[in-house]
């Protein structure tokens, strides 16, 4: 017997992305950015991340069952601001793994964008 294969999910899909996908278990986000880019670092990590918890709840978990986490900044001077943030936001105990990097991104006014992947709750 053999068994149909586990059913793909995307979520918010568009001509060119999904915001979210979910298979076997796992939820894979897009990179998120700002909806504000005039905030700070701190302002602007923020943002992305409360869009992190939205995602993750749309899809039945949250912060506590990240996998992995990427980190994309625009200029590594903003990397205690933006730890800063995200100290206060991970629970102790559930801190992913994680990566982060200076890259240039799609707009000159974002000074971050955070790609996410997490365990169904």
């Amino acid at each position: 017997m053999t068994s149909s294969p586990a059913p793909l999910q995307r979520f918010d899909v568009g001509p060119r992305l999904s915001e979210m996908a979910i298979h076997n278990g796992t939820i894979w986000l897009a990179g998120q950015v700002p909806d504000d880019a005039t905030q700070d670092i701190r302002g602007q990590t923020e943002q992305v991340l409360a869009m992190i918890d939205r995602l993750l709840e749309r899809a039945g978990s949250d912060k506590t069952r990240l996998l992995m986490v990427q980190i994309y900044l625009a200029d590594l001077a903003d990397f205690d601001g933006m730890n800063a943030v995200w100290d206060a936001w991970v629970p102790a105990g559930h801190t992913p793994p994680r990566a982060t990097v200076q890259a240039k991104l799609a707009r000159p006014d974002w000074r971050i964008e955070i790609v996410a992947t997490a365990a169904v709750a």
